[in-house]
């Protein structure tokens, strides 16, 4: 079941999420396969946490891995990820069920990536979900911000 704070977001924004069964979306892979989409539109929300204690989401392409060094260079800070119960403990979602929606005390950034595509998926807050939107919908319904993680050329 999608959770109120969820489904609040989405009808302020006059979207509406995709519904399937429960397990089904877990991962960007099986969440792309059920909805007849590559993984790249997957868009997966990972959490991670500084040194300093502060948190930050990352939402990037289903398909990509966000390299150390570009986690450091955009958030200013060493991140190492949080394990399942500190994300839940944080957003109020379990893994496969991860969002940006109704967040507090976490900083969003969104990958630019993202913006390639027409349609993208996050999660609604289950792992049985996907939400069709955009990156710049994804910015304006959660104050994230896009950045751009990709490597610079070797020094």
């Amino acid at each position: 079941m999608i959770p109120d704070k969820v489904k609040a977001v989405l009808a302020r924004a006059d979207l509406e999420a995709l519904e399937f069964e429960p397990g089904s979306t877990p991962t960007a892979e099986m969440a792309a396969a059920r909805l007849g989409v590559e993984a790249a539109r997957i868009a997966k929300s990972l959490l991670f946490k500084s040194k300093e204690g502060a948190y930050f989401m990352v939402v990037c392409p289903g398909d990509k891995r966000i390299p150390s060094s570009a986690l450091k260079r955009v958030a200013g800070s060493k991140l190492s990820m949080t394990d399942a119960e500190e994300t839940e403990k944080i957003t109020g979602y379990r893994p496969g069920g991860v969002c940006p929606y109704a967040l507090t005390g976490v900083e969003i950034l969104f990958d630019a990536d993202l913006g390639k595509y027409d349609r993208v998926f996050p999660a609604a807050g289950t792992d049985a979900t996907g939400v069709p939107t955009y990156l710049s919908q994804l910015v304006a319904m959660t104050g994230g911000r896009v950045v751009d993680f990709s490597e610079g050329p070797a020094a």
